[in-house]
C-alpha cells in the first residue's frame, strides 16, 4: 500500500504516521529523513543535496525526486510506504507519477489531515518550550503541574517566536496556498481522501483506517 499523508502544520500528521507505520508496516519516509540518508550514504545525490542545503537554498527538484527514487528502490519498501512531506508541488507530484509508473506502482491514497485553521492557531499558539531541557507543553492540552514553570528542572516556560499568533497565522496561510492545488491534483486522479484532523487521535487513526481498508 503506498500513501501520502498531507496537512497543515500542527494537524497531528506525525502522530499519525507513526500509528500507520506500527499498524500496517511500512516506512514513514520524511523529506527530510531521505535526505539524511543520502548524505549520510555519500551518494552522489546526496552530496548535491548537502551542497544545497548548506547555502540555505531549496534542494532542486531533479536532485529530490533521484533521492525519493532510491529510497522507494530499497527492501523495506517493497511493501508500500508511507511519503510525509513530498511532494510539495504539482511538478514534484507529476514527477512522482512518472517514477512510480516506470517502477509499475501507483499511489492508493493521499490522506488528508484537516483541521480548520482557527483551530490550528489555537494548538500551535498555545505551545511552550523549556529552554534548559527542550521539553514541550502546551497551555490546554499538555500543561506543566505549575503554570508557567517546567516539571523537569524549575525553568520559566517560554514561547518561541514562531509559536506567536500572528506568525502562526502567517505560517498557515502560506501552507494552505501551498497545499490546495495538490490537494486538487489529487482529487482529480481521485486517490484524495480528507480525513477529520479536529477530533481525539485515535478517532483520527479509526478513520484513516476505515478510508484504506473499505
Amino acid at each position: 500500500m503506498n500513501l501520502i499523508l498531507m496537512g497543515l502544520p500542527g494537524a497531528g500528521k506525525g502522530t499519525q504516521a507513526e500509528k500507520i507505520n506500527e499498524r500496517y508496516n511500512i516506512p514513514h519516509i520524511s523529506t527530510g529523513d531521505m535526505f539524511r540518508l543520502a548524505i549520510k550514504e555519500g551518494t552522489e545525490l546526496g552530496q548535491k543535496a548537502k551542497e544545497y542545503m548548506d547555502q540555505g537554498a531549496l534542494v532542486p527538484d531533479d536532485v529530490t525526486i533521484g533521492i525519493v527514487k532510491d529510497r522507494l528502490g530499497k527492501d523495506d519498501c517493497k511493501d508500500g510506504f508511507l511519503l510525509d512531506g513530498f511532494p510539495r508541488t504539482v511538478a514534484q507530484a507529476e514527477s512522482l507519477q512518472s517514477l512510480l509508473k516506470e517502477m509499475d506502482e501507483s499511489i492508493d491514497y493521499v490522506l488528508h489531515v484537516d483541521v480548520p485553521k482557527e483551530n490550528l492557531v489555537e494548538r500551535l499558539a498555545g505551545r511552550r518550550i523549556c529552554p534548559t531541557c527542550g521539553a514541550t507543553y502546551h497551555v490546554m492540552y499538555n500543561p506543566p503541574q505549575k503554570e508557567g514553570v517546567c516539571d523537569n528542572d524549575g525553568s520559566r516556560l517560554i514561547q518561541r517566536e514562531d509559536d506567536q499568533a500572528e506568525t502562526v497565522k502567517n505560517r498557515l496561510e502560506v501552507n494552505i496556498e501551498q497545499i490546495k492545488p495538490l490537494l486538487d491534483f489529487y482529487h482529480n486522479k481521485g486517490c484524495l481522501v480528507t480525513i477529520d484532523g479536529d477530533q481525539k487521535i485515535d478517532h483520527v487513526f479509526e478513520d484513516i483506517q476505515s478510508a484504506i481498508e473499505k
